[in-house]
């Protein structure tokens, strides 16, 4: 069996080590990227992969490989820090481009419209992650993330395995493992209610729209939030519209934008969806924001 693990940690994560040296232990055949040190574009949303050069990426850079690789593969393994309840913004750059093995066109699978395979045979999928401490409503999302985009790359059997630190790892990725081998996917959990937020409410302000579509201005995301942006403006609130695309790609612009962003009594945050959840450069840019929010 040729399998793929696309490890979707930050250099020097002593979880992604560990659970690179188990499963290297426990597997043959086996060849490991690591994704930040692989040159990966952001998917453009240009749909070329689909119409102009179908089953491969417009940009020639690493991805073109991996989707190959992928595709050659038995059994792919993703590895990946939860962050927000889905893939790390390494792992989800990847996931994005993922799109270029599937095709445009439609089908039905248990009543759902989904894309029609482009080839014959799909890899298995086991989804390794971690948290810093347990989080039953972000383990939830997670489990459901894997599981759609499991349906959606026709994945014949999907396993998600979540790090417990209190038991033997060894033991843990051995049980996952023989999940993938008996053809056994993951039982998905229900969403959990989201907690809303009982804080007193305060004067808005100043607002910030932060726009999350390689499209920039021309965007849906941007028309939608412009719209609220107008409102807002009208009833006196002092408003700023952020293109996520090009205001975290330096280490400057990230600074001036992180001080826009403290100054705002309001943030709103409009995007498409790349692969059923948010596309890698918002994730990356929440990822900046998470150290400001939590002080």
């Amino acid at each position: 069996m040729k399998t793929l693990i696309l490890d979707g940690s930050q250099p020097n994560d002593p979880t992604s080590a560990k659970i690179k040296t188990s499963l290297q232990a426990q597997l043959s055949n086996v060849e490991t990227l690591v994704l930040c040190e692989q040159k990966i574009g952001n998917c453009a949303g240009d749909f070329f992969c689909w119409v102009r050069s179908p089953g491969m990426c417009n940009t020639n850079d690493d991805k073109r490989i991996i989707a190959e690789k992928i595709m050659q593969s038995d059994f792919v393994i993703y590895l990946t820090p939860i962050t927000f309840g889905g893939y790390s913004s390494a792992l989800k750059r990847m996931v994005d481009h993922q799109i270029q093995n599937i095709s445009p066109f439609f089908t039905t699978i248990n009543g759902e419209i989904h894309h029609q395979p482009r080839y014959q045979n799909y890899p298995d999928v086991l989804t390794i992650g971690w948290m810093d401490q347990p989080n039953a409503q972000s383990e939830a999302v997670f489990r459901q993330l894997v599981q759609r985009n499991a349906i959606n790359m026709y994945a014949s059997t999907s396993v998600t395995g979540l790090v417990n630190s209190e038991a033997n790892l060894d033991d843990q990725i051995r049980g996952w493992l023989a999940e993938i081998k008996s053809a056994s996917s993951s039982p998905v959990p229900a969403l959990s209610k989201a907690e809303i937020s009982s804080a007193a409410a305060t004067p808005i302000r100043r607002a910030a729209l932060l726009v999350g579509s390689p499209r920039a201005k021309k965007s849906t995301s941007a028309s939608l939030g412009g719209y609220l942006m107008e409102q807002l403006n009208v009833r006196g609130v002092e408003t700023e519209t952020i293109q996520i695309y090009t205001s975290f790609n330096s280490v400057e612009r990230t600074r001036l934008t992180l001080e826009k962003l403290d100054q705002a009594d309001l943030i709103v945050l409009a995007f498409p969806l790349y692969v059923d959840s948010l596309p890698a450069p918002v994730i990356a840019a929440l990822e900046k924001l998470l150290p400001i929010a939590q002080v």
